[in-house]
């Protein structure tokens, strides 16, 4: 059998595997990735963002275990844009989610950005597409921060969460500049310590104050939780906050208008990635780009009609049939 029919065939290597393909920019997974396209749109994918230190690990723990408890199978995802080479969360995450690694209705995989061409979130995106035609019920992507990858990425999933504690001040701002608009969930947790009811009054003024159609969503105002996720503490009561936005999504005509925009967003990325990889390709090695930058900077030639002459001679060249 070939990589895809055996991740269809619930083979965990093989996942294991082509997930590695994905992260590394291989070429030979986008084989195995048309092949189980059609298999694809059947998860249900759970974001998780937030700044560091707000203990999302743990929470993802608590939160595996309430899916689990359902019968439901779980795919986790930590993505780590800051580590290129060691992916930096993977220790404390796996720490932290020990528990669940003997149960075979859980696979947690820890990703950084290395060779992918199209950067960490299309990478990510094509993770969780595996992870979704290899059966899983759910998928939840953990991100390390609220930076512009982490804002890519769960621009792609179908509810995000976005998470903080008492006490973080300017974090607290960094998650109005860069996700608030697209938090469909928000958690104050270790809810324990002081100034947690602080925290929540800061982000119900944050909430009230951005507009009606936040990212095209008007009818659904966002929740604030208050967890202490180290003692289970708030964790059913969140749960029944996710299951509510999922039932929002599908009644109102949501989850379909978001899998349309991530459809679109989808093939742009791909379009942008293949059409980069044909150009640099075009320009041969390292050395000649080097001498291309030079030319530019220099001011001997404009970027402007190298990328014209680049993208005349891609679209000239031959195209390999689907």
């Amino acid at each position: 059998m070939n990589l895809a029919e055996r991740v269809l065939n619930k083979d965990v290597r093989a996942l294991a595997r082509l997930i590695t393909l994905v992260e590394n920019g291989d070429p030979e997974a986008v084989p195995a990735l048309k092949a189980l396209y059609p298999h694809t749109g059947r998860a249900y994918i759970l974001g998780i963002t937030g700044p560091p230190g707000a203990g999302k690990s743990t929470l993802v723990d608590k939160i595996i275990g309430a899916f689990r408890q359902r019968g439901q199978t779980v795919g986790i995802l930590a993505v780590d844009p800051t580590s290129p080479f060691t992916g930096g969360a993977i220790l404390g995450d796996r720490i932290r989610m020990q528990r669940h690694y003997l149960d075979e209705g859980v696979f947690i995989r820890s990703m950084a950005t290395r060779g992918h061409l199209g950067g960490l979130a299309v990478a990510t995106h094509e993770a969780v597409r595996i992870l979704d035609a290899y059966g899983l019920d759910v998928i939840l992507v953990e991100t390390v921060g609220v930076g512009q990858d982490e804002v890519d990425i769960v621009k792609t999933v179908d509810t995000c969460l976005v998470v903080t504690v008492p006490g973080m001040g300017d974090d607290i701002q960094a998650i109005k500049a860069g996700i608030l608009e697209i938090g469909d969930i928000f958690v104050v947790n270790k809810a324990d310590r002081e100034g947690a009811d602080r925290t929540v009054k800061e982000l119900e003024v944050m909430l009230g104050l951005s507009t009606d159609d936040r990212e095209g969503r008007p009818s659904w105002r966002p929740p604030i939780y208050k967890t202490i996720a180290v003692k289970d503490e708030g964790i059913p009561e969140l749960m029944e906050g996710i299951d509510s936005h999922v039932r929002y999504l599908k009644n109102s005509g949501e989850l379909k208008s978001r899998k349309l925009s991530q459809t679109e967003r989808e093939f742009r990325e791909i379009l942008q990635h293949e059409l980069l990889k044909r150009a640099l390709a075009r320009i041969g090695s390292r050395e000649s780009f080097n001498q291309l930058i030079s030319r530019m900077e220099s001011r001997e030639i404009d970027p402007y009609s190298m990328v014209e002459a680049l993208l005349k001679d891609c679209f000239t060249a031959p195209v390999r049939s689907p």
